[in-house]
């Protein structure tokens, strides 16, 4: 018996569904097996071409509608007879490791490109180790500096205390000496008023 089988649905390719089927068929010892992604206009499809015994082939469409891979999702499945020619299940199996093969090639150089970026990141992250003592010295002394500070800011706020001290007492100073002043400066000035009103009288002017 030879079948075309046509599963689709929004996730049916990069799934497995083809090594699925192929475990299937090769567990039913189907020795004409061959399957292939291919798109629609709104699905993901896979066709499948089977040739074998009429029991084996009906055992492998049997699991086939009831089985599918874990991540996949399938709308529909569909059998209609083939005439064609089909692989040797054993001729696909190779062609499928070359398939896989070419896919391993492509991530070998992306992962050798990563390679090449992370031995660039490692000399860069070695380079600034290579700093990091000089950091270290330069923390040290900062330390040092603001400890340095923090003194002299303390020095500083016992001058000023002192300062405010020195003021206090020349404003104490200044306040007596207004004392002293204020009395002899009023009694002097009552008499050189009396002094000028007896020269006033003693020239007429009064």
């Amino acid at each position: 018996m030879k079948l075309k089988i046509k599963i689709t649905g929004p996730k049916v390719h990069d799934v497995g569904y083809r090594y699925f089927l192929m475990s299937m068929a090769m567990s039913n010892r189907i020795r004409m097996f061959e399957a292939h992604n291919t798109e629609s206009d709104s699905n993901q499809e896979v066709l499948v071409f089977v040739d074998g015994e009429d029991k084996a082939v009906e055992a492998f469409c049997a699991l086939a509608k009831t089985k599918r891979p874990a991540r996949s999702e399938s709308s529909n499945i569909a059998f209609e007879e083939f005439d064609g020619d089909i692989m040797k299940i054993g001729e696909y199996a190779q062609f499928c490791s070359t398939v896989q093969l070419n896919k391993a090639i492509l991530v070998l150089l992306d992962m050798r490109d990563d390679l090449k970026e992370m031995k660039g990141d490692i000399k860069a992250v070695r380079k600034n180790t290579d700093m990091i003592p000089q950091i270290s010295e330069d923390i040290k002394e900062m330390k040092t500096d603001i400890k340095e500070m923090k003194t002299d800011i303390k020095e500083m706020k016992t001058d000023i205390k002192e300062m405010k001290t020195d003021i206090k007492e020349m404003k104490e100073d200044l306040k007596g000496l207004r004392d002293d002043i204020q009395p002899g400066y009023g009694t002097s000035f009552r008499q050189v008023q009396s002094d000028v009103r007896a020269i006033k009288q003693q020239l007429g002017m009064l």
